[in-house]
């Protein structure tokens, strides 16, 4: 099972690698304008995933100790 999640990664990251060439490619022929926002929507996108994992992970804390405190 493993082995599928790992080739599904390198073929999800090989065509995710593509898509870098067109952002270069609209940045250089826009204003800065267009790069600003380019960065800003790049920020706004890559807070998601890892807002979810620090909650994800505040749940397993909380439900560790919850857990252990029921225990003892």
């Amino acid at each position: 099972m493993r082995y599928k999640i790992i080739i599904l990664f390198i073929i999800l990251s090989s065509t995710s690698y593509s898509q870098c060439a067109m952002c270069k490619a609209v940045v250089q022929n826009g204003d800065s304008k267009m790069a600003e926002s380019l960065n800003s929507g790049i920020l706004y996108l890559m807070i998601f995933p890892y807002l979810f994992l620090a909650i994800g992970i505040y749940l397993l804390i909380k439900k560790y100790k919850k857990n252990k405190k029921s225990v003892t």
